[in-house]
């Protein structure tokens, strides 16, 4: 029998219109849940806040149902067992799952993951060795097909899957070009992380000319995170048999009517190029074979990773809302406790 008694939570308490703010959450207490036979009680250590949510807090059909009004939200968590009543987990385990913003939990042994700490910090588990890793690895490699020579281009190339796409397609021999939002964030992605090429596409006088300049060869690969003015002026420069990996389009998420640009088609056809959208889900079955690539390059110093952590469950919605203002380097997390302990 667990004696904490106030469970704080996130909620969703309306829908917005156009870009959402505070006013769209509250936090609120509960008690804490007891876990069943088969369940852990989990105090949350941190909380993933990603882009995609945003869709979620529509009312509309997808790939993932909507966010409930008056319940939390939820999303990829990192929590520790604190009280189990499962044969596989034990007291002190730690665990990655879809949890609520919440300060606990419970949830069935099959519905969480073990994580084992002496591969990395735990953290890592929402991001590098998460399902941001797992996104850019399949992809990449697997819709993107980068050969030895290529010229890739990534947007969003600072958040956390650009970083991580960015760094697989060097491993694989690629000229790689990143586009990002500040001085900053251009110089660590070519000084830290190796890219040949950056952009700021908020400073630059013109895009399709710094482009031009940073892809002399034109574009084999584009790993789209954007959407929008960017992806028009990259694919403008796609090559033949070019590759684009759809992965997100976050320029247009909080756009009430999306605004029409430039017809691709026509790019597409005359350059016989592949434009395909995926949800990592689609590889689940293949998750274990992208982590142990992925810790494996971690271990070799050839992939590295930033977080940006904000304290505190109360604070979730910010750090949330600070996703559409560029204000992340690499992956975003909330620290919500300490160790237990």
């Amino acid at each position: 029998m667990t004696q904490q008694k106030n469970n704080r939570q996130i909620i969703l308490i309306k829908r917005p219109i156009g870009k959402p703010d505070e006013n769209c959450f509250k936090l609120v207490t509960s008690e804490t849940p007891e876990p069943a036979n088969g369940q852990v009680l989990l105090q949350t250590q941190y909380i993933s806040v990603d882009p995609y949510m945003r869709g979620r807090m529509n009312d509309k059909k997808s790939y993932v149902p909507p966010f409930k009004l008056d319940e939390p939200m939820n999303g990829g968590v990192i929590g520790k067992v604190i009280e189990s009543k499962t044969d596989g987990l034990k007291k002190g385990d730690f665990v990655v799952g879809n949890l609520g913003w919440q300060d606990f939990s419970v949830a069935g042994e099959k519905e969480v993951r073990k994580i084992n700490p002496d591969i990395a910090p735990i953290s890592a588990s929402l991001g590098a060795l998460g399902m941001t890793g797992l996104t850019a690895y399949f992809g990449l490699l697997d819709i993107g097909k980068p050969k030895h020579g290529e010229t890739v281009v990534v947007s969003g190339a600072a958040g956390a899957v650009g970083t991580l796409v960015g760094q697989i397609a060097k491993i694989k021999g690629c000229r790689v070009v990143g586009i990002a939002g500040s001085d900053k964030k251009v110089k660590y992605l070519v000084d830290e992380l190796g890219f040949d090429a950056a952009i700021n596409y908020k400073s630059v006088p013109d895009l399709n000319e710094a482009l031009s300049e940073a892809c002399p060869k034109g574009v084999d690969v584009y790993f789209d995170n954007v959407g929008g003015e960017i992806s028009d002026a990259v694919i403008a420069l796609i090559n033949n048999h070019a590759r684009i990996p759809l992965c997100g389009q976050i320029s247009l998420y909080n756009e009430e009517r999306i605004p029409i640009g430039p017809r691709i088609q026509p790019a597409l056809l005359t350059n016989s190029a592949l434009m395909q959208g995926f949800i990592v889900r689609n590889y689940e079955d293949r998750f274990g074979e992208g982590i142990v690539q992925l810790a494996q390059w971690l271990k070799e110093n050839k992939l590295k990773y930033a977080e940006e952590i904000i304290e505190g469950l109360e604070n979730a919605p910010k750090a949330f809302l600070g996703l559409f203002a560029g204000e992340n380097l690499g992956k975003q997390l909330v620290k919500v406790s300490p160790d237990p302990d």
